[in-house]
Formats: structure tokens, sequence, C-alpha cells
């Protein structure tokens, strides 16, 4: 563990001031990244399917409130807030349902979606701190090489070619962390906002069966 840290210590010291600056960025990145993965995953995620059949049930039985109800017991999920939308209209019409459902989906979609599009930036923001920290390394390099004796002259190149590198390793790496990330979160946040429409939409069509009474029909039989 402590020879890990001295070379990430002298990696950090061969690198230069902006090896520094380019920190802030992946910590931003490191940041956006967790709390992002951790809701789109834990905190606005449910297991749809036993959720929807237990809606389908209580609708069809006629126990809307109740469906209400087990909406209201994931207020951080975000299918169960739109589900709960368009229970809370049931008895309006097929209309009021779908404005709901609409409505709902619209204001949960920025929740999904929110802070991954910085992370793109972040990558492009570390790549260009990278090539800046690199060209820095270089110019300082070959700036110094007149000014010294000649058997100076390879360390001060290595030291500033050094620098340079290690610049572009770490934007480069910074940058391909924030892309990687980014596919990610934006297939799931995608993924989710897909599920909401079509299990929203099943509940406008159940919604209409049973107010056209197929779900007496089928409770009688």
């Amino acid at each position: 563990m402590g020879s890990v840290l001295d070379s990430l210590s002298e990696f950090f010291r061969a690198g230069g001031p902006f090896m520094y600056v380019n920190l802030i960025s992946s910590a931003a990145a490191i940041a956006i990244i967790a709390e992002r993965s951790i809701s789109l995953v834990f905190r606005y995620s449910i297991n749809s399917g036993p959720f929807m059949e237990q809606v389908t049930k209580l609708v069809m039985t006629g126990n809307v409130d109740r469906a209400v109800k087990l909406c209201g017991a994931a207020p951080n999920a975000v299918l169960p807030r739109v589900i709960r939308a368009g229970l809370a209209r049931a008895n309006r019409g097929e209309i009021e349902v779908a404005r709901g459902i609409e409505e709902a989906v619209l204001e949960v979609t920025p929740t999904l979606t929110k802070r991954i599009q910085a992370l793109w930036s972040i990558a492009n923001i570390a790549t260009l701190l990278g090539l800046i920290g690199t060209i820095t390394g270089l110019i300082r390099a070959f700036r110094s090489l007149g000014a010294v004796a000649a058997e100076q002259k390879n360390i001060i190149l290595s030291k500033g070619i050094s620098e340079a590198m290690n610049n572009t390793a770490f934007g480069l790496s910074i940058a391909v962390t924030c892309i990687i990330a980014h596919l990610f979160l934006t297939a799931k946040a995608k993924g989710t906002i897909e599920e909401i429409e079509l299990h929203a939409l099943k509940l406008e069509n159940l919604l209409a069966r049973r107010s056209s009474g197929e779900g007496a029909e089928a409770q009688s039989a």
C-alpha cells in the first residue's frame, strides 16, 4: 500500500502544477459518477415486475386507494410516482389519466438525467488541461536547455518529457473514465425512462378496461 501511494505521489510531483488542477476535474467526475450510479441503480429504482403485478391486482379488484398507498410506500422510486399520478385521476376519465401520467413523466425525466451530461464536459476539460500541462512541460524543458551545462541537459529534458507525459496520461485517463461512465449512465437513465413509459401505457390501458367494466366482469367470473 505504501509503495502505491509513493508511486502516485511521485507521479503527481513529476507532472507539475497542472496535475493538481486536473485533480479537481477528477474529483468532480468521481462525485458525479458515484452519486448518479447510486441514484439510478438503487435510490430511484424499483423491481417493476412485482410492483406492477400488485398494482394491477388492486386496480382490477376496485382497490385503487390501496394501489395509491402502495405507490407511496416507495417515495424515492420514479416508477411509483408516475403510476400514482395516473391512479390519482382514475375516476376522472382517460384524458385526465393520460395528462397526469404525462406530467409525471416530464417531472421525473430531469431527475434521472441531471448531471450526466456534465461528464462529457469534464472529459473535454480534463483532456485540454492535460494538453496544457504537456505543452508547458515541454516549453519549460526546452527553455531550460540553453541555460545549463551539456551534462545536465539530458536530466532537464527527461524531467520535462516526464512532466508532459504524466499530464497527458492523467488527462486522458480522466476523459476515458468520464466517457465510459457517461455511456453507462445515459443507457441506464434511458432504459429507466422507457420502462416507465411502458408501464404508464399499460396503466392507461388497465384503467380504460376497468372503466369499461372488464374489471367487474373478471371479478364476477
